[in-house]
């Protein structure tokens, strides 16, 4: 493919609704590209949730920023706490057309024209819940807000917990 260059890029799905039923009519839908900064796509969606009627939230990605996507969305869930979820995974289908590149082409080939169907995913948060029975649901997480990030280490022999320091490996001396 060095020797073509990408013309035209067509997204054939682009079109499509999103695949929730029951959704509020404030709902937004943050569209993750590979580009996005999580920053700026988390403090939009903590804004909005913070909001009186901002309840639910889309995120929806595809390619290489569905991973984007799942981290803001987990990284929101944090944050936030309560939220319930659902997830939809589904392939997107992209055309792209391709011509030969460089001024000296003789016999140039017709455009060519390549169909990819990349991975996708649809996450939606909201505040209130949603039924349990869809496929992808995941109650709201039960971790409490002061503990998320903290290690805790359990010494067994001394049935103890530290939670800043580590064992130590100590010899017996027999004497």
């Amino acid at each position: 493919m060095e020797n073509f260059r990408r013309i035209q890029t067509t997204d054939e799905e682009d079109g499509t609704c999103l695949p929730f039923k029951d959704l509020s009519p404030d709902v937004v839908q943050m569209k993750v590209k590979e580009g996005s900064k999580i920053r700026n796509l988390i403090g939009y969606a903590v804004a909005h949730m913070g909001c009186k009627g901002g309840g639910q939230i889309i995120f929806s990605a595809h390619g290489r920023a569905v991973t984007k996507a799942v981290t803001c969305v987990e990284i929101l869930k944090r944050q936030i706490g309560g939220l319930h979820q659902i997830t939809k995974l589904q392939y997107k289908t992209l055309q792209e057309v391709w011509e030969q590149k460089g001024p000296g082409v003789q016999n140039p080939a017709p455009c060519l024209t390549v169909q990819k169907n990349l991975p996708s995913i649809c996450i939606l948060l909201s505040k209130l819940p949603l039924d349990p029975q869809e496929d992808g649901y995941q109650p709201p997480q039960s971790i409490a807000h002061a503990e998320v990030g903290k290690r805790e280490f359990v010494d067994h022999e001394n049935h103890f917990i530290s939670k800043k320091s580590k064992p130590q490996d100590s010899t017996e001396v027999n004497g």
